[in-house]
């Protein structure tokens, strides 16, 4: 080991402090550190902090005078499609995908550190009654997907997955999918790869230890995708597959459709590069991004970079005027991704997120801080939508399909309870679609529109789920519900229903509870 070079390098760096403990290590904790120092580019490293920093001084700048709403030629809505269109651009999505054109990418680096748990936010379960994961339920509508692909097209096909983790999720979501056979899917068709830590930094640009002989290091954000891809090999594999589109999706959203058709097919029909999946914004101040143009490049501007007075302008219709809320459901095709990793991935920013870091003190004491004393350096997955020629916008409606799980059981909001509520809702919607009703305990009929408690988003008595192995968005239920009555709670699988008293064991139920659909 060249320590005398590393210790020079460090310190034309202003990054000398990171081997301050150097003599008081033992010999292994000594390469750990060397190795670990010695793997940080430090030129791009304080680049990276120099260019974060300045966006960050720009932060306060509102942008009002440069917004535009996305020209409604580039647009549309599902509430305002005609069936006739939702179905024609359904089958176009639909064809895609029966030729192998089409995969899936999701975006997993996260933990569910926010949530409570040790472990990756895909192996979350907010308690629906079949007890299924994120990554379950996101598995289970891509075996469908693929299954009422072949149905409708006669053709054999596979949507590829490729899920992006972090040193911190990798190793647990591999095990995770292997102890549970992959739900379904051939293990060749899932692949993951790793996207890169950065090191902690002080707002000073100082490099944070962890410990005396560890660099504080964290993902680089969802807009790593793109460094990543191009590290691991991931666009020419896609290139080898056939792939010339993909849905790119977070992780934490409940009710996400995955490789969703119509999406797919309406940033097809529109010609689009770049597209984004948006839903209206719930009321002005409502903190969420904002997909609109700044300048005329598409960008997703944050509510505080906008005043009250533009946020609360309105269309002659009366809607408001900026209301297309990022959902982190994204179009690419693969000529557009191959564009940003090979020429614009560098011209990304770095955002500053402001955390509670760990750190060892000038005393080697660790000290866990109770007030922001780092920032974290990340790029989104949205900054790439400014280099697209082509951009397509789609509006669906909240309630069918975004329900983000960003908060601990204890939150009202986003939190694994208003998630379950959504999803809860939603099937309990497609039952009644299909012709199906629900009684109370008394046997009155349950009105349609479902009702609420004030502790509760969702009333038990209309607790419903649907395996996504046997309806993707609420088709093909009629078979099985219509002209029938259900009490609450209940479960629909792909070989029983479970119903009223029958479904209390969390989607097992005893071989007496079980009614098979073929009978």
């Amino acid at each position: 080991m060249d320590v005398d070079s590393l210790r020079s390098s460090l310190t034309k760096h202003g990054q000398e402090h990171l081997l301050q403990f150097w003599d008081e290590l033992a010999p292994f904790e000594q390469t750990k550190l060397f190795q670990d120092v010695s793997s940080i580019n430090l030129v791009k490293v304080n680049s990276y902090f120099q260019r974060a920093m300045t966006k960050l001084t720009e932060a306060g700048t509102k942008l009002d005078d440069h917004l535009r709403p996305v020209p409604e030629e580039q647009s549309a809505s599902t509430a305002r499609m005609k069936s006739n269109e939702i179905k024609e651009l359904s089958s176009l999505g639909t064809k895609a995908i029966s030729e192998g054109k089409v995969a899936a990418l999701l975006l997993a680096g996260g933990q569910g550190t926010r949530l409570g748990v040790p472990f990756p936010k895909g192996m979350y379960d907010v308690n629906l009654p079949s007890r299924k994961t994120l990554y379950q339920l996101q598995a289970e509508r891509l075996l469908k997907l693929q299954e009422l692909t072949r149905q409708e097209t006669g053709k054999q096909c596979v949507i590829p997955w490729y899920i992006m983790t972090s040193e911190h999720t990798k190793e647990k979501t591999a095990e995770f999918f292997k102890r549970h056979n992959h739900f379904g899917l051939l293990p060749e068709n899932i692949v993951l790869f790793e996207q890169e830590m950065l090191p902690c930094m002080t707002f000073e640009g100082k490099i944070i230890l962890s410990s005396k002989y560890e660099v504080a290091r964290a993902p680089d954000g969802n807009g790593g995708l793109y460094r990543a891809m191009h590290a691991s090999g991931i666009v020419q594999d896609m290139r080898g597959r056939g792939i010339t589109c993909m849905h790119v999706y977070c992780v934490d959203n409940l009710l996400v459709k995955v490789a969703d058709p119509l999406f797919m097919g309406f940033c097809v029909r529109q010609g689009a590069d770049c597209g984004a999946k948006v839903v209206q914004k719930l009321f002005p101040t409502e903190a969420v991004g904002v997909v609109c143009q700044v300048d005329g490049r598409y960008e997703v501007v944050e509510y505080s970079e906008i005043t009250l007075q533009t946020a609360e302008r309105r269309r002659d219709d009366g809607r408001l005027m900026f209301d297309a809320g990022n959902t982190c459901n994204h179009f690419f095709t693969m000529d557009f991704l191959e564009q940003i990793v090979n020429e614009h991935e560098d011209d990304l920013l770095h955002h500053v997120a402001r955390k509670k870091i760990p750190f060892i003190n000038d005393c080697g004491e660790r000290v866990t801080p109770t007030q922001p004393n780092g920032m974290k350096m990340e790029k989104f997955v949205f900054d790439v939508f400014r280099f697209s020629q082509e951009f397509a916008v789609l509006e669906v409606m909240r309630e069918d399909e975004f329900a983000p799980l960003k908060n601990g059981p204890s939150s009202a909001k986003d939190s694994p309870g208003s998630c379950r509520a959504a999803l809860l809702n939603l099937h309990y919607r497609w039952i009644l679609a299909a012709g199906g009703h629900f009684i109370d305990a008394e046997g009155s009929r349950l009105p349609l529109i479902p009702p609420r408690r004030s502790r509760s988003p969702v009333s038990a008595e209309i607790e419903c789920e649907v395996s996504p192995l046997v309806s993707y968005s609420g088709e093909g239920l009629e078979t099985f519900v219509s002209g029938k009555t259900f009490s609450a709670p209940l479960y629909i699988d792909t070989d029983e229903i479970q119903n009223g008293s029958e479904a209390n064991g969390h989607g097992r139920s005893s071989p007496q509870a079980k009614r098979k659909f073929e009978e």
